[in-house]
Order: C-alpha cells, then sequence, then structure tokens
C-alpha cells in the first residue's frame, strides 16, 4: 500500500511538472540591434526587408495597428505609419500577384506585414490564446517578415471587394472552409486564395486574410522598429 502510494505521488508530480513546463514561455532571442540586421544583409540579400510600394503601384495601406480600429481596441504600432514590409522573396511574389490582379482591374490592400517582435508579446499578454494571436515562443510570420494580412480592392473606385467577414474577425465565417455566407463574398475569397497560391504564399485556414511565405524558419525573428528599417512615421 506504501509502495503504491508513492509511486501515485510520483505520477502527480511528473504530471503537475509536464503540465507547468507546457504553459511556460520560452522567450526567443530576436535580432534587436539594427547593425546586426545589416551584416546578415550583407551575408544574404534574401534576408532584405523591403518596403513594399517600392515594388507594387496602386498598393493601398490601411495599416490597422497603427490606429486603435483593431481587435484590441489599442494602437500597437507608431501612430500615422505609411510603410510596411516583407522580405524580399514574398515581397517579389506579392507584386506578382499584384500585376495579375491589375489584369483583372484589382488591386490590394495590406492591413499588416512585418510585426516587431515586441508587438506579438504585447498581443499575448492581451488575449493569450494561441487561436487569435501567436504565441511569442513560437514568434511568428510576421515577426519573420514572411507574413502579410490583405484584402482585394477595386482599382476603378479602391474600395474594398466583399469578403466574408471584416479583418481579425474570429468568427467561423472566417475560415476558408465556411459556405454559409454569400456567394459573391466565397468568390472574392477564392479568387484572393487562387491567386496568392499561385505565386508560392500559404493560406491560413482560419483567417481569410493572412497569407504567409513558405520556409519562414530560414529567417530570423526580428525585433527591430519600423524607423529602424526606414519607415515613413508622421
Amino acid at each position: 500500500m506504501i509502495h503504491k502510494n508513492i509511486t501515485t505521488v510520483f505520477l502527480i508530480l511528473f504530471a503537475s511538472m509536464g503540465w507547468s513546463q507546457a504553459k511556460k514561455i520560452v522567450i526567443l532571442k530576436p535580432i534587436k540591434a539594427k547593425s546586426s540586421f545589416f551584416t546578415l544583409v550583407e551575408r544574404d540579400t534574401l534576408q532584405t526587408m523591403v518596403e513594399l510600394k517600392t515594388l507594387i503601384d496602386n498598393l493601398q495601406y490601411e495599416l490597422r495597428y497603427a490606429s486603435k480600429h483593431n481587435f484590441t481596441g489599442k494602437r500597437m504600432y507608431p501612430r500615422n505609419m505609411h510603410t510596411t514590409f516583407l522580405r524580399l522573396k514574398p515581397a517579389i511574389a506579392l507584386a506578382k500577384v499584384a500585376e495579375d490582379l491589375k489584369e483583372k482591374g484589382l488591386g490590394i490592400k495590406i492591413w499588416d506585414a512585418y510585426r516587431p517582435y515586441g508587438t506579438t508579446v504585447r498581443f499575448w499578454k492581451l488575449i493569450h490564446d494561441e487561436r487569435f494571436v501567436a504565441n511569442p515562443s513560437k514568434g511568428s510570420g510576421h515577426n519573420r517578415g514572411t507574413a502579410v494580412d490583405l484584402t482585394l480592392v477595386d482599382l476603378k473606385t479602391g474600395k474594398e471587394l466583399d469578403m466574408p467577414t471584416p479583418f481579425d474577425d474570429f468568427s467561423t465565417a472566417a475560415f476558408h472552409g465556411a459556405i454559409n455566407i454569400d456567394t459573391m463574398k466565397i468568390r472574392n475569397r477564392v479568387l484572393l486564395k487562387n491567386t496568392m497560391e499561385k505565386f508560392g504564399f500559404l493560406p491560413l485556414e482560419t483567417e481569410w486574410w493572412h497569407y504567409s511565405w513558405p520556409g519562414a524558419s530560414a529567417y530570423d525573428v526580428l525585433d527591430l522598429s519600423f524607423k529602424a528599417l526606414g519607415s515613413k512615421i508622421d
């Protein structure tokens, strides 16, 4: 009986240790120094962060986290920011997406692309749910400059096309598989998805607006300010 009780205690302790380790956040060590980043770029030009409007004409920005008009209700980026970035390969691929869409009279609006690691930590403190925000222990494609949140616009009017949900709507209606919604909204969602996939981007099943570039692990997590990367901020 004593032996059995001791075994039970050890099992409980072991399980508790495992649970604690699972809950523990392992903080990454992102690149914070501008000099360190540009040293990387000198060694490998594919590490370059490209301001997207330097490659894409008629590109619209509505950088939601530079305002309070986002799911947190808080300003997460500098006010009135006018620039955003992706790594060289996804930036070039996105330019090809834009050219393809232009033939259909359509363009792109960007809600978010590069996101400093510190912002991901702030998201996690506010939400703490991996269904909606990235866990800082892993970093995200946004932190690596390989993910983009976007939608389609009509080039003549500048207006957004109808999509299943607004940006950062975390209901099941935002899933790519959602079908109990307006047919035109589904058609627009599928057009965006097909075009992004055509040029190499990968969709996120639960967010119709989020696309990532494969091989994100080849890029370091960055915690560089937008200003350090050359952002225009009023």
